[in-house]
Formats: C-alpha cells, structure tokens, sequence
C-alpha cells in the first residue's frame, strides 16, 4: 500500500494570510487557483531580473567554474531551508518562498565587489544599496505587464525584500519603511528568509571553498561547527572519498542549523504568544537562533570572511571586477550614447540612476563583454 500526499498543514493564526494581506500598489482581480503569495512567488519565477541570476557570482566570479554557486542556485537554497523552517512552525511557505527567491534580484555583477563600487560610484547620487535594487526591480524595473511597471507584488512580499534600509530612505519609502523608523519587526516570514540566506550561503560557501582549492579541510576542521561533524563523518565512514565526507559534513551542518532554528523560533514564538500577524510586528525579533548554536554560525562566518572572502585570489578577481563596474560606470556618464536605446531614453530624465540600473542588471559575463566593446579596439 502506498501512502498518499501528506494533508495541508494548517497555518498558525501569526502566519501572514494571503485573505488579509495589505496589498498591491496597482489593485488586481484574484488570480484563479492560486492565492496572493503564490502569485507573487509565480511572478518573481518568470521575470526576466530572476533567470539572469544564474549568471551572477555568489563568491566566484562566474566564467571560473561550472559548478560554482551562482545568485540562482543561491537563492533557489535559501528557498528550500526556509520552506523546511516555514512548514516546521506552520508559518505561510508561498510567502516565505516568493522572499527568498527575490531577494538577490538587485543584486550586481561580481557579488559584494560590483555593488561597493557601483555604490562609490553612485555616492553624489544616493549611493547604491542592493535590497533597495531589489525593491526597486520589483517595483519598477521589470517591464512585463501592460498596466504597470514592475511586478505589483504584494506588501508582505516586498517588505521581506527590503532587509535593511537607512532612515533616510525608509521615510521616502513611506508606508513599507516604516517599521524601519518605528522599529518593529517584519512578518515572521521575512524574519525567516533573512536567517535562511545566513544558513545557506555559510555552508555553500564553505563547499565552494574546499572545491577551489583555496580553503582545505585542515584549515575547516579548526572551526567547530564544521570540525565536530567532520570527525563525526569520518569515524562513521572512513573508506569513502573525502569528497564525499566533506558533502555529509556539510549536510549535517545544515541540518544543525536548521533543527535549532526551527526549534529556538518555536520557543521565542510560543513564549510571545501573538495573537496574529500583526501582534508579530510589535513582539521583536522571534525567529533566532539559539545562543550556543548562534555563536557556531558567527564563528563560521568569520572563519570564511578571513580565510575565503580575503583570499588574495578572490581578492585579485574582485579588484578586476570592482575596475570594470567602475570604468563601464564613468563612460556611460560621460556618453550616454553607448547606453542601449531603451537605457538612453530614461538616461534623459535621470542619468546616474539609469546608468547605476543598466551595470546593476548586468550578468557577470555581459559586463566583462561590454567592457571589452567599450574598450578594446579588437571589439565591436
């Protein structure tokens, strides 16, 4: 006899309600078959912001390896952690997925390298800030709808995209950067998202690391977190590949994380008590690790921070990469005339910002070939 699919399970009342959500900037009719949230996970799939995700680095710039994260497979693993946690605490998963899967989508080419030096770049103007890129594709960039621009997501989904946000830009925001003026809390879904990406890309990372060569399991084994089940791996399987052991490592460090996520979150929330949604925003923080297991993660990410993020290899590569976003960015201020004609138009009205918008959607590989096109004479 075979079993059958496993029954919906029911929400708690504090889960955010597709039947009450706050709504759209442009008002919808409802979608047939799928609620609020899911349209919006539906919406973040299909746009033309989340498939070029796929070109853009996580750590590794994208032409070093094929199997490399990349910002898609990226945020296609913090969606799978922070469903598993969503369903754990009967948290709404749809919510909880459209987030996570948006929530690079502003994201630069070249990772960390490319925004710090489009944000130099863009100082005079406002600077540059990649969860309010984000915020902004979603609400304006993508071009896919003939009655608005952007994808008209709801506000739960766009407040979980904008993670942070200074005081000066959350008063422009109006309504969705209040709570950063206020200080109360998002849903406990975007509360959730945000720790799901801090699970994933520590310990992909850390697989990214070892598979380049420039960290070594050696150097790993001295953090505990990775240390104690490394051993752990290789007590229980000693004959297989290390490569092999070093996937089961990595697979029981998530696990770690995400049992005691789960479990600390459903302490804090038990403990708290709100009655709904809203009661969530004025609790404080309710989705935590514990303390023990908190203070295993930081000490990973600081491991990672000294001995991967400042590695002179990838510090070489991002120094290249912050180059290029730099050089791309002072031509096409310069000569608005190399912009594509759609980037040239918009340029009239707003040049800085269109500029910073253009090398912001670019993938990794286009920006590397613009920036031959500009400024190679073998290039066209």
């Amino acid at each position: 006899m075979t079993a059958g699919p496993a029954p919906l399970q029911a929400r708690a009342p504090w889960a955010a309600d597709p039947l009450h959500t706050r709504g759209r900037r442009f008002a919808e009719a409802a979608a047939q078959g799928r609620d609020a949230f899911q349209r919006d996970r539906d919406r973040i799939v299909h746009c033309g912001a989340f498939r070029r995700l796929e070109y853009k680095t996580q750590v590794f710039v994208n032409h070093e390896g094929d199997l490399f994260r990349t910002r898609l497979t990226h945020s296609i693993e913090v969606a799978q952690i922070a469903r598993t946690v969503a369903r754990g605490l009967s948290l709404n998963e749809d919510l909880t997925e459209a987030i996570s899967l948006a929530h690079d989508l502003g994201h630069t080419p070249f990772g960390h390298a490319g925004q710090d030096a489009l944000n130099r770049c863009m100082q005079p103007w406002g600077g540059f800030e990649h969860n309010l890129q984000s915020l902004r594709v979603v609400d304006e960039l993508e071009e896919r709808y003939g009655a608005y621009d952007g994808l008209n997501l709801c506000f739960e989904t766009r407040e979980g995209v904008l993670k942070h946000c200074s005081a000066a830009n959350a008063v422009r925001l109006g309504e969705l950067g209040r709570r950063f003026i206020e200080r109360t809390q998002p849903s406990l879904e975007a509360q959730l998202a945000n720790l799901a990406d801090e699970v994933a890309y520590v310990n992909h990372d850390v697989d990214d690391g070892l598979r380049s060569g420039l960290l070594t399991v050696k150097q790993l084994s001295q953090v505990e977190l990775f240390g104690r089940h490394h051993h752990a791996v290789v007590c229980q399987y000693p004959e297989v590949s290390e490569r092999r052991q070093v996937y089961e490592t990595i697979r029981r460090m998530i696990n770690e994380l995400v049992v005691d996520l789960t479990a600390c979150s459903a302490a804090r929330i038990a403990a708290a008590d709100p009655r709904d949604a809203q009661a969530v925003r004025h609790a404080g923080p309710l989705i935590a690790f514990s303390p023990e297991v908190g203070a295993r993660a930081r000490a990973l990410k600081h491991f990672l921070f000294e001995n991967l993020y400042r590695h002179s290899q990838v510090v070489r590569m991002t120094s290249k990469a912050a180059r290029i976003v730099t050089e791309l960015f002072n031509a096409f201020i310069e000569d608005a005339r190399l912009l594509p004609d759609d980037h040239r138009r918009k340029a009239e009205q707003r040049l800085h910002r269109t500029v910073a918008d253009y090398i912001a959607g670019m993938t990794d590989r286009y920006a590397i070939r613009e920036h031959r096109r500009l400024f190679s004479m073998d290039e066209t």
